[in-house]
């Protein structure tokens, strides 16, 4: 595609870019970014002062296929991720067979490149059948094109094994996704250990579950090295091991979820089971203690962990109903409604762990819109206020805690590699007007 993006501001950190801009896109690459390209002859679209960023990166989703397509397809997951501005995902490889072999990597690209919307990057497991009692061949899933290593859903309980995986994992140059929870201590609970799950009669998870494998997990890096990924931090006590072990210098990465961002304990009131997720959601000071550790720079990646499930599954009763909350198209408007509108975080910090955090940790493309790089950008009304209705998602799963809420800013226009996925909410391939809201769209020059 060739297309001139004018009237925009533009925020890219890596290209040392705040302000207004014109974008030159040819074919999948960026041309050119100038306050004023001047006159060529390609279409053009006015965005009329909406922001341009680097495409969004969310390096922890559960797209479910194989095995689970009646919770989510590679091709619905991906269309929620455009929806919501996201254009590449690191898919989890809790799969039915699992990601342990290079047949379900292969299987998940091929499904991703049919689809043809969002970059979807696979993440093999640590051990075979995520079972954690071997290693998988992890050699043999990076050469199939796994990005990272974890066994998301399920801790490596066996310490000395993390311990093997983290070493093959450094020697490979990818990461370790650390899923840290201790069985042990969970207990097999399904809510925070605090008033309102006491309250309720439910088993109880208690921070310390958490916490101790964070320890673990901290001092294994310390001694072997390489990089790992702590996956969906949610307490207080983490944090504070996490800020113990940037004073030690421990090199480390560690996300957050906009669930434990801007949720209590207080959600699952009345046995909500669309606020049931693992890590469980906890208390005022945990959530207050994550959006500074976020702001500080000491957890440096947001992550949704989407995980899609069936309305059937999850009207369950609360002890049998699954864990989990999809999040793909409510995160970027939750971000900006309750941190940047807020002046919490700036641009250059929601740039930082949405798109270069995940793209370094992954070793992907994205992060910035300098001249040559991928032409992957989002594009957001600042302005558009929007009700969340669950019934509106493209995701097949409509389990959010969010229904209801009221939240302004919202992506407009998602690209990949020059090519338009989502404009004015229609994603290509799901929605039948969508190549007539292109055309418009560009001839008239403006969204």
């Amino acid at each position: 595609m060739e297309l001139l993006l004018r009237g925009g501001i533009l925020h890219d950190p890596l290209a040392g870019w705040s302000g207004p801009a014109e974008i030159l896109i040819r074919g999948r690459r960026i041309e050119a970014i100038s306050r004023s390209i001047g006159n060529v002859d390609v279409p053009a679209l006015d965005l009329d002062g909406k922001i341009i960023l680097p495409g969004l990166i969310d390096m922890h989703v559960h797209l479910r296929e194989p095995g689970g397509e009646s919770q989510e397809t590679i091709a619905s997951g991906c269309a929620a991720a455009v929806a919501g501005g996201f254009t590449s995902l690191a898919c989890m490889p809790n799969t039915l067979p699992p990601a342990d072999n290079k047949t379900v990597i292969s299987y998940i690209k091929e499904r991703a490149r049919r689809a043809d919307l969002a970059r979807v990057y696979p993440i093999g497991t640590i051990s075979q059948g995520s079972r954690g009692e071997e290693l998988a061949n992890m050699w043999e899933l990076a050469e199939e094109g796994a990005r990272g290593f974890s066994d998301d859903g399920w801790p490596v309980m066996d310490g000395g094994l993390m311990r093997g995986a983290m070493q093959v994992a450094m020697s490979l140059g990818l990461p370790i996704i650390s899923h840290c929870e201790d069985l042990t201590i969970a207990d097999q609970g399904v809510v925070h250990a605090g008033p309102v799950g006491y309250r309720l009669g439910l088993p109880v998870i208690r921070p310390a579950a958490e916490a101790a494998m964070v320890a673990r997990d901290l001092l294994l890096q310390e001694e072997v090295g390489g990089k790992l990924h702590l996956a969906h931090i949610s307490s207080r006590k983490s944090v504070a091991l996490l800020k113990w072990a940037a004073e030690r210098g421990i090199m480390f990465t560690a996300e957050v979820t906009p669930h434990h961002l801007f949720l209590t304990e207080e959600a699952v009131e009345g046995f909500s089971t669309d606020a049931k997720m693992n890590p469980p959601l906890r208390g005022a000071a945990d959530r207050t203690a994550l959006q500074q550790a976020l702001s500080d720079g000491l957890i440096g990646v947001v992550a949704t962990d989407h995980a899609p499930h069936r309305q059937l599954d999850k009207e369950k009763d609360f002890l049998g109903a699954p864990f989990g909350v999809v999040g793909l198209e409510t995160a970027l408007p939750l971000i900006l409604s309750q941190l940047l509108s807020k002046g919490r975080i700036s641009w250059e910090q929601l740039v930082g762990f949405l798109s270069i955090a995940p793209s370094r940790i992954l070793n992907i493309p994205g992060g910035t819109l300098v001249p040559g790089a991928e032409a992957d950008l989002v594009v957001i009304d600042l302005q558009q206020e929007r009700r969340v209705e669950r019934n509106d998602f493209y995701s097949q799963g409509k389990n959010t805690p969010f229904q209801g809420w009221t939240l302004k800013g919202y992506p407009v226009l998602t690209m990949v590699s020059g090519d338009i996925k989502m404009l004015a909410g229609k994603v290509k391939g799901f929605s039948r007007d969508f190549k007539e809201t292109v055309d418009a769209a560009t001839h008239r020059e403006s969204i």
